[in-house]
């Protein structure tokens, strides 16, 4: 299963790439939360990326579902810069849905922060 993550993850980078500039930060978050929490958490990662795609600096993202795993959710993020994603991070839409996120989780929130290789 390892695998086709990989192989999604690659396509995206690869499709989102295309747009980027030099400076862009890739961020790719996993989420695996109980399978009680699928509904919500869906409707949340929903809305997250919807509010996101308002925010300065913003590329692309796109929140995509594990095949056959209702409650593994990863969320690809493409910003201009560094500082782009930090004052993402700290906007009250990001901040609200990290907290309300929490208590659904499964395992930890998992966020890498990548960049092209130079």
């Amino acid at each position: 299963m390892s695998r086709i993550l990989m192989v999604v993850f690659l396509t995206a980078v690869a499709c989102f790439a295309q747009n980027a500039p030099a400076t862009a930060v890739y961020v790719v978050a996993h989420i695996d939360v109980t399978p009680d929490h699928a509904a919500e958490t869906a409707a949340l990662v929903k809305q997250y990326a919807a509010d996101s795609k308002k925010d300065k600096g913003i590329v692309r993202i796109e929140a995509i579902l594990q095949d056959g795993r209702t409650n593994h959710f990863t969320i690809v993020e493409v910003w201009q810069t560094r500082a782009a994603f930090e004052a993402h991070t700290a906007l009250p839409h990001t901040v609200q849905y990290r907290e309300k996120l929490h208590p659904y989780l499964g395992s930890p929130y998992d966020e890498r922060i990548h960049g092209m290789i130079p």
